[in-house]
């Protein structure tokens, strides 16, 4: 046995000496491209403007002299604004990649998508707009209304952006946001904007959405009916437009402080019976009043107990009135469309409190705009429901798959 062990070892002594020793293994660099240059040919500076803080320091302090610093102002003079870089904005430095790290190029970021390059490495001075690739994902989201439906997003992590959207572009005027109830609930699929994949820079359309509102769905979908310039709208799943003629109310996501009342007393008024023709919404002071329909702005002014005021006639038909602004957005004449802002909450004239007195008028006569029932404007061609209900047929299946989230482990 030892003979056999002894025997082993010279074998494997002999294999170890004929073996060739390992070569070092060389790994490639990465390389890394961004705004258009080759990343490893530079020293990469990334800075943030300062308060007080202007290109030419920044250009002296990273190895630019005086007099290339003048000419290279006075080149993008007018092709640049130097007054629009703004503190806490990023920007990057590509530097010489040797010892003097003197500055070649400067790229100014504006946002995550906008950029601005100026390029001095040559004696060709170039000043470069450019935006970001930005690629477009189809996301889902749902949600359960607890307090308010900007918590019900919050809680979620999603993006703020599709409260307003939600309540703004889809459901404006089949909902009244003013009123939500608890264990409402939605359902959302939608286009989110990514750079490099995993950025969100913004939310784009809403293809399709569920509301559960007092326990009465409503569904939407977002379609264009032809190739023509005009918009897409919202439609419900039997081809309904959503859009109304008028938005349910002037402000977003504030309370209804007092409604239309013919037989109201009023304290300032000694308790004295004094209709209230309008309806009261409040919100803070400065929060956007808008337009709740298409129309010509017939006063603006400020006038006694109404304080700041703007009336618009829409049609033959109707007219609304705003009351009590802070401050008024528009004047006699111009017109306004649906969801423009018109004026600003405040208290003005006779007021207890900031609020929008949102008067109606229908053939000239005050009448509560709550109890009024408007015709959805430009339905559908008959002709296109086939198409479009083709259309809804998969986002309706991929819309009733999505789960709503677990109420007993979201708080």
């Amino acid at each position: 046995m030892k003979k056999f062990f002894a025997l082993l070892f010279v074998v494997l002594s002999i294999a170890c000496k004929n073996e060739k020793p390992d070569e070092p293994v060389i790994i490639p660099e990465k390389i890394v491209y961004e705004f258009g240059y080759r990343l490893n040919d530079y020293t990469v500076i990334n800075d943030t403007l300062k308060s007080g803080e202007n290109f030419g320091e920044i250009l002296s302090r990273n190895k630019i002299g005086a007099s290339k610093i003048h000419k290279i102002v006075t080149k993008i003079k007018d092709s640049f604004n130097l007054r629009s870089l703004k503190a806490g904005k990023p920007y990057t430095i590509l530097a010489k990649n040797d010892s003097t790290q003197q500055a070649q190029v400067f790229i100014y970021r504006q946002s995550k998508i906008n950029y601005t390059i100026i390029d001095f490495k040559d004696s060709v001075i170039t000043v470069l707009n450019g935006k970001r690739p930005i690629k477009t994902k189809i996301e889902t989201a749902s949600g359960l209304i607890t307090t308010h439906l900007s918590h019900a997003i919050k809680s979620q992590g999603l993006s703020p952006d599709l409260t307003y959207k939600m309540a703004d572009e889809v459901f404006a005027w089949a909902i009244d946001f003013s009123k939500l109830q608890k264990n409402d609930k939605f359902k959302l699929v939608y286009e989110q904007f990514y750079i490099e994949d995993t950025i969100p820079v913004g939310i784009g359309k809403i293809k399709a959405a569920y509301f559960e509102h007092n326990d009465k769905p409503f569904y939407a979908f977002n379609y264009k009916t032809d190739s023509t310039n005009k918009a897409s709208e919202y439609y419900d799943e039997k081809a309904n437009i959503l859009r109304r003629q008028f938005l349910k109310m002037p402000v977003k996501f504030s309370r209804i402080s007092s409604k239309y009342n013919l037989k109201r007393r009023i304290a300032y008024y000694g308790n004295k019976i004094k209709a209230h023709k309008g309806t009261d919404y409040a919100a803070p002071i400065g929060t956007p009043i808008e337009a709740t329909a298409n129309g010509t702005v017939v006063e603006s002014k400020y006038a006694g107990g109404n304080g700041n005021y703007v009336k618009i006639r829409h049609n033959g038909t109707y007219s609304t009135q705003y009351l009590h602004m802070s401050k008024r957005a528009v004047k006699v004449g111009d017109y306004v469309k649906q969801g423009q802002v018109i004026g600003y909450i405040g208290m003005t004239g006779n007021t207890a409190g900031p609020h929008v007195c949102y008067r109606f008028w229908k053939n000239g006569e005050q009448v509560d705009p709550l109890k009024q029932k408007f015709p959805n404007s430009e339905p559908m061609n008959k002709n296109k429901v086939p198409a479009y209900k083709k259309y809804i047929e998969p986002l309706k299946i991929q819309l009733d798959s999505i789960e709503f989230p677990n109420k007993n482990i979201l708080f």
